[in-house]
C-alpha cells in the first residue's frame, strides 16, 4: 500500500520552487531507469540529466515556456536511438556475455536474428520502436520520483528538433522523445496541486477475461 499511497500523492507539478534534490535521490531515480525492462534488453536510449541553468533556460522557450523546465532541480531528457545499427546491437549482446561470463548458443542465434532484421528497417520505424522502450524507462522514473518524495512533470509539450539542436543529440545518433523536470512543487503558484486526482473507474479501465 505504501507505493500506491505515493502514486496517489504524485501529480504533474505545474510549478517548482528551484530547491535542489539530494544527489542520493537522483542516483536512485537513475538506477530505477537503468533497471527498466526493454525489448531484447537493448536499452536503446540515453538519458541526459541537466542541472546547468543556462541550458535549462534555453530549453524553456522551446517547451511552451513551461516554468518547470527552468525552475526544476534536474531536467531529465529521454533520447532514443535514431535507428538500430549492428554496432549498437553487438555492443549490448557483448555486454551480456561479459557480465554473465558465458556464451550461449541460443543467445547468439538471437543476436543474428536481430542483426538480420533491425538494421535493415527504415530509420523512422526503428526510432519509434526505440522511443517506446524509452517510455518504459520514463514510467519507472515517474514511479521512482514518487517513491523518493520528489515531484516531477511528464512533458511531451516541446519541440524535439530544437531540443536536439541545443543538446547536440543528432551528432550522437539520438532524438529526444520526452522530458521530465524533477524537483519540488511550488504550491502557491501551482493551480493543480490541490485538485482531486481523477481516473477512470476500474470498470471502464479493465476488461477481465477468465
Amino acid at each position: 500500500m505504501e507505493l500506491l499511497d505515493k502514486l496517489n500523492w504524485r501529480y504533474a507539478a505545474k510549478a517548482m520552487n528551484g530547491e535542489k534534490v539530494a544527489q542520493e535521490k537522483i542516483d536512485n531515480i537513475i538506477e530505477a531507469i537503468s533497471l527498466a525492462p526493454t525489448s531484447s534488453g537493448l536499452q536503446p536510449f540515453e538519458v541526459i540529466v541537466i542541472t546547468n541553468q543556462e541550458i535549462k533556460d534555453k530549453i524553456r522557450p522551446v517547451a511552451w515556456n513551461q516554468s518547470v523546465v527552468s525552475d526544476c532541480s534536474h531536467l531529465f531528457v529521454f533520447a532514443a536511438w535514431d535507428t538500430y545499427t549492428a554496432e549498437r546491437i553487438n555492443k549490448m549482446f557483448d555486454l551480456v556475455n561479459e557480465v554473465r561470463g558465458i556464451k550461449n548458443e541460443g543467445w547468439e542465434n538471437y543476436r543474428q536474428m536481430l542483426l538480420s532484421s533491425y538494421p535493415q528497417k527504415d530509420a523512422e520505424v526503428n526510432f519509434q520502436h526505440a522511443a517506446r522502450q524509452a517510455y518504459i524507462a520514463f514510467t519507472e522514473a515517474l514511479t521512482a520520483c514518487a517513491f523518493e518524495g520528489v515531484d516531477s512533470t511528464p512533458m511531451e509539450g516541446f519541440d524535439p528538433e530544437a531540443v536536439d539542436e541545443i543538446l547536440g543529440l543528432k551528432e550522437k545518433g539520438l532524438r529526444s522523445c520526452v522530458l521530465l523536470p524533477v524537483g519540488y512543487r511550488k504550491t502557491e503558484e501551482d493551480w493543480l496541486v490541490n485538485l482531486k486526482k481523477v481516473r477512470k473507474s476500474k470498470e471502464d479501465l479493465v476488461t477481465l477475461i477468465d
